[in-house]
């Protein structure tokens, strides 16, 4: 700080223009050594002829409660099993009435409804847990955009999740991926 005062030479300009460069240098550095994003979509061989590709994300809804929502693709036999979102709630607060369609919206008009699956698989899961068959929902969205989930509840309320666009972007990657040669390995 003295040789600001003391030194005829030094400019407060200079000083400006020169922390600026440093700073911009930083970032380009930063962002030239920045480690890629990856999304969070995994491969899983569950048993032998059994491969699961999932996409795994934390939620909450209009009340906080947090909510997991998974959309996995399974292969069994190299056959495809099916594309499904299972949602689990927080236990004692996220109870599902495993019979009610998931309402799917858009933030336009468009709006799907996604059936329960219901076999023995899935009876046997905890009642804060449900599963839905997603394929023909994703099929109809073209590009990533925010979704609202409307999930019905045990009391007879729904919760609602919003679902941000990269996520969207994953559940689609999860649905377009084709591991036919994989899942027969």
């Amino acid at each position: 700080i003295l040789t600001i005062f003391i030194c005829p030479m030094f400019h407060p300009w200079r000083a400006l223009r020169l922390t600026i460069l440093a700073l911009l240098l930083g970032c380009l550095l930063l962002l030239a050594l920045a480690e890629p994003a990856m999304a969070s979509v995994h491969t899983y061989h569950e048993h032998p002829g059994q491969t699961t590709y999932r996409s795994r994300q934390s939620l909450r809804d209009q009340n906080d409660v947090a909510w997991q929502a998974t959309v996995f693709k399974r292969y069994r036999q190299g056959n495809l099993e099916g594309v499904y979102l299972r949602l689990v709630g927080f236990p004692g607060q996220g109870l599902v009435d495993r019979q009610g369609e998931l309402s799917v919206q858009t933030g336009t008009a468009t709006q799907w409804a996604a059936m329960p699956r219901l076999d023995s698989q899935t009876q046997t899961l905890p009642e804060n847990v449900a599963q839905y068959d997603i394929a023909p929902i994703l099929s109809h969205i073209q590009r990533p955009g925010p979704l609202m989930l409307v999930v019905p509840l045990a009391s007879g309320t729904v919760a609602r999740l919003v679902v941000a666009p990269y996520i969207v972007e994953e559940w689609l990657n999860v649905y377009s991926f084709n591991g036919d040669s994989e899942a027969a390995a």
